[in-house]
């Protein structure tokens, strides 16, 4: 799949790479479907770096084998992969002191996989083409500062980070919030082997300093989705915690007819939207 890989090139470069991402899954979320499990992976990434030992490098710093990498000096340019964050730890496969294959951290998507460990489906570069779509000033922001366009190209991405699973109307979704970018992603997931994108919603505001309460979500770390049976409204809610601005967010659902174009013979179909709730923080009432 592509990926944005430099936080130095000056715009949204989603292309293939010579390089495999590891998994490497934060959040793991399970359903089921005519009696099989599924295991749904959000697929952050995460490095080993410790006062005693650290694996992590940049590509630049790699001495790449000539034989697998003939253009290793255009790869290794700060524009191309130079700056992506890699492992030491693994690529070097004849031990010589060069590395055959590159990898990086995490895989930037979301993977659903049997109950044998068989992926199953895998949303590759999905993310990413979604956000350059819907918020491309924003591109791979980091998640404390509103002025970072790009900035972890070079490392994780937008780092799916949580993943919550909930059957709605007989529908089954997943939702999967981004650490870095903020949001949540949501996907209906009723047929594990060919779920489609749903929605996109960011409680962010860019538009403000990321310090002030004004900014909104900053850093989703976890998912909770409260079943209609169980909420206090009645109707089903979805709860985000985030991690750097400290926020708690609650969002409700709306319903919106798309069609869904994965054959010709489908007819359109109903999925649910996330709506907001606002301010955020809020003293005395929410809206």
């Amino acid at each position: 799949y592509g990926f944005d890989a430099s936080n130095r090139s000056a715009a949204i470069d989603i292309k293939r790479q010579p390089t495999l991402g590891m998994y490497q899954p934060d959040a793991i979320a399970t359903y089921e479907v005519n009696g099989q499990q599924y295991i749904v992976t959000a697929n952050e990434g995460d490095a080993r770096d410790y006062d005693g030992y650290s694996e992590e490098d940049r590509v630049g710093d790699l001495v790449l084998d000539p034989s697998i990498f003939p253009d290793a000096d255009f790869l290794q340019e700060d524009e191309n992969l130079g700056r992506l964050n890699t492992t030491l730890a693994n690529g070097d496969i004849d031990q010589d002191g060069m590395h055959e294959i590159i990898y990086s951290y995490g895989a930037r998507s979301f993977s659903i996989w049997d109950e044998n460990g068989n992926q199953v489906y895998d949303s590759g570069d999905e993310f990413e083409q979604k956000i350059a779509e819907l918020d491309p000033d924003h591109f791979n922001s980091t998640n404390d500062d509103n002025d970072s366009f790009k900035n972890r190209s070079d490392d994780k991405g937008p780092e799916p980070e949580a993943v919550t699973i909930a059957v709605i109307d007989g529908e089954v979704y997943a939702f999967i919030g981004l650490e870095r970018m903020g949001g949540i992603m949501v996907y209906n997931v009723s047929d594990p082997r060919a779920p489609y994108y749903v929605s996109y919603t960011n409680n962010r505001n860019f538009a403000v300093d990321a310090e002030t309460n004004a900014a909104g979500d900053l850093g989703v770390e976890d998912l909770l989705f409260i079943a209609a049976s169980d909420s206090p409204t009645g109707d089903p809610l979805l709860v985000s915690a985030n991690e750097v601005s400290g926020t708690i967010s609650l969002f409700g659902f709306s319903d919106a007819t798309t069609t869904v174009s994965r054959s010709s013979s489908e007819e359109a179909k109903t999925d649910i939207y996330l709506e907001g709730l606002y301010p955020n923080p809020f003293t005395t009432h929410f809206n």
